[in-house]
């Protein structure tokens, strides 16, 4: 099932670029033009060069990696799905478990080696995911070392989410502004054209047709690149930006609930409250994380 979900999470991205591809040209057709008019390699050139070299102008390099990650994760979706959520909700049972019976401090070698631990083991897609990992176990930290109260707690794990904010929205807003640009860049491309064209006016009427042309194909490009991919891109990336901060935010309620004194079972029930309806568990899907030793 979750291969089949990854999928169709491709296939989200994947499709709707294939429609909006499929329906221009075919419009296009259908009033009479010719699919090799729109060939012009030189207006892709000027347009895609203009529009990269402007985004790393204007993005640090931790912006610029951000952001090829964030292109990445379009086409796979979020990780931070159903599965990832279940797998947090043994880690959380099998933490409880063990604070119940043992104590906070028998945590410590679980947090401090989580790779070695048969909770987190337990639970592949929390280790291999390095960032909620380190953030379980630096927030339960906390508690064990004793240096934050659970109001305390909640400050300091909102303001490391805040940090994740901040470093999403740069990326998406990088890609937004591209977005905004590439009009621009179109007509760019399009009075580079005419210029062309202007130094062969005295040539055939077809040749300077085609001229012509070539540099309306400029703008054509640059608006549909805008407003066809890369504000949509852009928009997305933004809704798995919160997806990641959602997760991040039950992990951080959790964690207060542990520092709290609740038991697994509540720490579980409060968390799932804030999760959307997409990714909630049944309570047999509960239950059954209850059951696992």
């Amino acid at each position: 099932m979750e291969r089949i979900h990854a999928r169709a999470e491709n296939m989200v991205v994947i499709g709707g670029c294939i429609f909006v591809i499929v329906s221009v040209l075919t419009g296009f057709s259908m009033a009479g033009g010719h699919m090799h008019s729109l060939f012009h390699p030189s207006e892709v050139v000027t347009i895609g060069g203009a529009a990269l070299g402007g985004l790393i102008i204007m993005s640090p390099t931790k912006v610029l990696k951000d952001l090829a990650k964030g292109m990445v994760q379009l086409v796979k979706g979020s990780p931070f799905n159903k599965a990832m959520y279940m797998d947090l909700f043994r880690v959380l049972n099998g933490l409880g478990r063990i604070i119940r019976r043992d104590g906070l401090l028998a945590l410590e070698s679980h947090i401090s080696t989580p790779k070695d631990s048969a909770v987190f083991q337990a639970a592949p897609k929390i280790l291999g995911n390095h960032h909620v990992s380190e953030f379980i176990c630096s927030s339960l930290a906390l508690i064990v070392d004793g240096r934050a109260e659970a109001a305390q707690l909640h400050g300091l794990m909102e303001e490391e989410i805040k940090v994740l904010e901040r470093e999403h929205h740069a990326a998406s807003n990088a890609l937004a502004k591209v977005a905004d640009a590439l009009p621009g860049f179109g007509i760019v491309a399009a009075v580079l054209g005419i210029v062309v064209t202007m130094g062969e006016i005295g040539g055939p009427v077809e040749e300077i047709g085609h001229k012509v042309g070539a540099a309306l194909v400029g703008t054509f490009l640059g608006i549909l690149l805008s407003y066809g991919f890369f504000a949509p891109m852009a928009a997305r990336m933004e809704v798995l930006g919160e997806l990641e901060l959602v997760f991040f935010r039950v992990i951080a309620g959790a964690v207060v609930s542990v520092s709290e004194g609740a038991s697994p079972n509540d720490v579980i029930s409060r968390a799932c409250r804030s999760i959307g309806t997409e990714c909630r568990p049944t309570q047999a899907e509960l239950a059954a994380i209850y059951s696992e030793k």
